[in-house]
C-alpha cells in the first residue's frame, strides 16, 4: 500500500483545488460551514450538484460507462478530503452512492437507462425507506407489507427516520412480500415516486431544531412491478450490498475538518483564565483523538487497496462504520467542552444560509452543539455499533 501521493495524484489534487476555488462560492461555503446535521439541505446542494454534474464529478465512484469520472480510489479520497477542507456542502448519498450502484449491479437495462442519468443530473432526489418503528438495526424484522395485485404491488405500513424524504421525489424501499421461511427471505426491493397517492410525509424535528428526518406513511400505495429491483424476495441480498457502500464511506476526510475546527476553538477559548490550548488535560485528549483519526485514515487506505483490486468492502466496511461514527461522537464532545456553557444556546435560525442574525454562540463553534446532538445517532443509523461488531466477529474473527 503506497501512502505517498504520486505526481499524477498531486496534479489531480491541484486540479480539484482549482475547481473548488472557482466554483465553491461564498454562499456554498457558508452552507457547508453551517451544516449541523449529516447532510446539507437543498437548495444549496442543488447548486453544488449542478456544478459537479457539469464538470462530470458528481458520482466519484461511478465507472465511465455509466457517466462517472472513472477515478481511482486515491483520486476519490483526494476529492473527498479537499471538499471537506474547503467546507463544501455535504451532498446526500442516496442517489449516487447507494441507489446508483445497486441499479448497476441488480437493475434491468431499462431501469439503468431511465434512472442513472436522472441521478447524475439531479433531476431525481432520492431517500431511503429502510427503518421502521421497532425495525431499525434489526432490519430483517421489517413489516411494511407489499401485496401483489396484477402488475402492481400495494404497500401499507410506515418507514421512520427517513432522511430528506420531504425533499425527495423518489424512494428506494424494502418491503415484505412474504412471511414464509426466514424473515430475510420475504423482503423485496422497490423503487417508488413520493407523489404516488397514499404516500405522506410527517416531519420529525430533531433536538437540535433541524428538520432532517421524517416518518413516511403508506396507505394503499401502488407501485408498478416493473419498479422492483431484482427478483421478489431478493431484497435482503440487495440491501446488504447497498449497506456495504453506506457503511464503507470515507469518514476521515470529514472528521479531520471537524477535528480542525475543535483544535482552532482551543486556541480561541479560555479555561481558568488561560488559553484552552494550554490546558494539558484537554490537549492530551485532543492528541489521543488525532492519533485515532490517523489510524482510521490508515484503515480507509487499506479499504481503498481492496477496492482498487476489484473487491467489495465486505466486513471492512463495518470496521470503518464503527470507528468513524464513534470517533465522530468523541470529536463533537470535545467541541462542546471547548465552548463550555456558550455551546448550549438554541439558535437553529442562525445556522440557516443567508441568516442575518447575530448568534450568541461564537462563530467558530456555531455548529458544535447541533453536530454533537446529531452524532448521538451515528452509532445507530446505518447499522448500530453492536451490529457492526457482530459482523466483524463473525466474518473477520470467525467467532
Amino acid at each position: 500500500m503506497q501512502l505517498a501521493l504520486s505526481s499524477a495524484d498531486l496534479a489531480f489534487r491541484d486540479e480539484v483545488r482549482h475547481f473548488l476555488d472557482e466554483h465553491l462560492t461564498p454562499d456554498l461555503r457558508e452552507a457547508g460551514r453551517k451544516t449541523g446535521g449529516v447532510f446539507t439541505d437543498p437548495p444549496a446542494t442543488a447548486k453544488w450538484h449542478k456544478a459537479l454534474f457539469e464538470k462530470g464529478w458528481i458520482a466519484p465512484a461511478w465507472p465511465k460507462e455509466h457517466g462517472g469520472p472513472g477515478w481511482t480510489e486515491m483520486e476519490r479520497y483526494i476529492f473527498a478530503s479537499e471538499c471537506a477542507a474547503a467546507h463544501a456542502p455535504l451532498l446526500a448519498p442516496f442517489g449516487t452512492t447507494m441507489c446508483g450502484p445497486v441499479l448497476m449491479k441488480f437493475g434491468t437495462p431499462a431501469q439503468k437507462a431511465f434512472y442513472l442519468p436522472r441521478i447524475l443530473s439531479g433531476e431525481d432526489y432520492w431517500c431511503q425507506g429502510y427503518s421502521e418503528p421497532g425495525s431499525g438495526s434489526d432490519l430483517a424484522s421489517l413489516q411494511m407489507k407489499a401485496v401483489r395485485e396484477g402488475d402492481h404491488y400495494v404497500l401499507n405500513g410506515t418507514k421512520i427516520w427517513t432522511t430528506h424524504a420531504h425533499f425527495a421525489n423518489r424512494m428506494f424501499c424494502l418491503v415484505r412480500t412474504s412471511n414464509a421461511g426466514k424473515p430475510q427471505e420475504g423482503i423485496t426491493f422497490l423503487l417508488l415516486e413520493t407523489k404516488t397517492p397514499g404516500f405522506t410525509v410527517r416531519p420529525i424535528i430533531t433536538i437540535a431544531g433541524d428538520h432532517e428526518v421524517n416518518q413516511c406513511f403508506f396507505d394503499n400505495v401502488r407501485v408498478p412491478v416493473e419498479n422492483r429491483v431484482g427478483e421478489e424476495g431478493q431484497g435482503w441480498t440487495i440491501a446488504k450490498y447497498l449497506l456495504e457502500f453506506e457503511r464503507g464511506a470515507v469518514f476521515a476526510a470529514g472528521l479531520k475538518a471537524k477535528f480542525g475546527a475543535v483544535r482552532r476553538a482551543a486556541g480561541l477559548e479560555a479555561s481558568n483564565g488561560a488559553p484552552l490550548s494550554e490546558d494539558q488535560a484537554f490537549m492530551q485528549r485532543l492528541a489521543a483523538i488525532e492519533i485515532e483519526l490517523e489510524a482510521l485514515m490508515m484503515t480507509e487506505h487499506r479499504l481503498m487497496s481492496r477496492l482498487s483490486q476489484g473487491q467489495n468492502p465486505g466486513a471492512a466496511s463495518s470496521m470503518i462504520k464503527a470507528q468513524g461514527s464513534e470517533l465522530s461522537q468523541r470529536i463533537t464532545e470535545l467541541g462542546i467542552e471547548a465552548l463550555a456553557f456558550r455551546a448550549s444556546t438554541f439558535e437553529p435560525e442562525a445556522r440557516k444560509q443567508g441568516s442575518n442574525l447575530d448568534p450568541v454562540t461564537p462563530a467558530h463553534g456555531l455548529v458544535f452543539m447541533p453536530q454533537y446532538l446529531n452524532t448521538r445517532a451515528a452509532t445507530i443509523y446505518g447499522g448500530s455499533s453492536e451490529v457492526q461488531r457482530n459482523i466483524m466477529s463473525k466474518l473477520i474473527l470467525g467467532i
